[in-house]
């Protein structure tokens, strides 16, 4: 049952009420700023798309309206569920709490049915996001945009910083790739926080059928996509701190390999190895944990590279990609993609590329035309300066 949602210690990176900038200027995410969105809230019944990560300083968004006298009709929450605790791929049905509705929105159905938000007179989402397209947060959002579209529920988005805000890399998505872990034509690193990002999905008209929500957004306050920004609880069980945050838009790709990218260890997307690769100075066996029940191979020893210990750059990189494919070419029985690669690189190419042995910047230089015409459109929806 879950009663209470101030965020177990465990799950903390650090904790400090916001996050300060270098100038020691105080970021405020949306969700901090109640005097500008209480007003909205008050009187009215409240549906939240929040998970762990929604927090006023040290206290569960849910908790801080509720004390002030909100009401909360219905929550959903995304992949990992409202605490953030459910492993990788786990179905999550049954969260409960007594004092509101609680819907999951990654078990038997990942769209809300009509009848779950007509009821509502707002939406608010609260929800921490890491910039990249294949994290699912984002595809939720979209989901729960289109059924407020459709039942003339307005949406208010508390917007956070985008860690990975400070640029933009890796292949727009092909439509024709379009699936729950790459729903629009945005590149890899798309550079957007979420409120900037569903101003775009509603402003391009990709809710389909016509679509538009009745969005509004409160920006972070003392935030600008040039600013670091350190996460104050891991989105994720397997992002577990600021390195594992600025390699997953790079490493998160190996999921559509035979390579594990360390779930099921201490280190997820901070390691990387596969029994068969050549150097065997560094390894690792991959076991259930918290975070990972069935983690990629499984009790088998990995032999591979170390991470943990480089700096934090915040930057998408081939290099591990390309690297562990020609190490491991021809000597795996099966292929050393999969049919998900598709799903989350976003097209056809780079797999192609790669497996014809092009480099790094030559393939980076093939996405360039379409990255220039993404930079153009993002600019329409830009709330921060860059």
């Amino acid at each position: 049952m879950v009663k209470q949602f101030l965020i177990p210690i465990f799950l903390l990176f650090f904790f400090s009420c916001e996050t300060k900038s270098q100038e020691n200027v105080q970021i405020l995410p949306g969700a901090s700023q109640l005097d500008q969105y209480l007003p909205q809230l008050k009187g009215k019944k409240i549906g939240l798309f929040a998970n762990h990560t929604s927090l006023v300083g040290q206290t569960h968004l849910a908790d801080t309206l509720l004390s002030l006298g909100i009401q909360i009709s219905t929550a959903f929450s995304p992949e990992h569920g409202f605490l953030g605790n459910k492993p990788d791929g786990e179905k999550i049905e049954g969260e409960y709490t007594e004092r509101f509705k609680l819907i999951s929105l990654y078990g038997a159905h990942r769209k809300p049915t009509p009848e779950q938000v007509a009821s509502l007179d707002l939406l608010v989402v609260d929800i921490q996001d890491v910039g990249a397209r294949f994290y699912t947060y984002a595809s939720t959002m979209t989901y729960l945009m289109e059924a407020c579209a459709r039942e003339k529920v307005p949406v208010l988005i508390l917007d956070r910083p985008n860690p990975n805000g400070s640029y933009i890399d890796g292949p727009v998505l092909d439509t024709a790739f379009a699936s729950f872990v790459g729903a629009h034509p945005i590149p890899i690193v798309h550079g957007l926080t979420l409120g900037e990002l569903a101003s775009m999905i509603n402003g391009e008209g990709w809710l389909g059928h016509g679509l538009q929500c009745d969005l509004s957004v409160i920006p972070v306050a003392n935030w600008d996509h040039s600013m670091p920004y350190t996460l104050p609880v891991r989105p994720s069980p397997n992002l577990p701190n600021e390195l594992a945050v600025a390699l997953y838009p790079s490493l998160a790709l190996f999921e559509g390999t035979v390579v594990s990218v360390g779930r099921g260890t201490d280190f997820p997307f901070q390691i990387i190895g596969h029994p068969l690769y050549s150097d065997s100075s560094f390894s690792f066996t991959p076991t259930p944990n918290e975070g990972s029940k069935y983690p990629p191979l499984e009790g088998e020893r990995c032999f591979g590279l170390d991470l943990t210990h480089q700096p934090i750059n915040y930057g998408f990189t081939l290099k591990y990609l390309i690297q562990f494919y020609q190490d491991l070419k021809g000597k795996t029985e099966n292929s050393f993609f999969n049919d998900y690669f598709l799903k989350l690189a976003g097209t056809g190419s780079l797999q192609e590329q790669i497996e014809a042995g092009w480099s790094e910047q030559k393939i980076k230089a093939s996405w360039e035309k379409d990255l220039e015409a993404y930079r153009k459109l993002r600019k329409n929806y830009l709330l921060y300066a860059e």
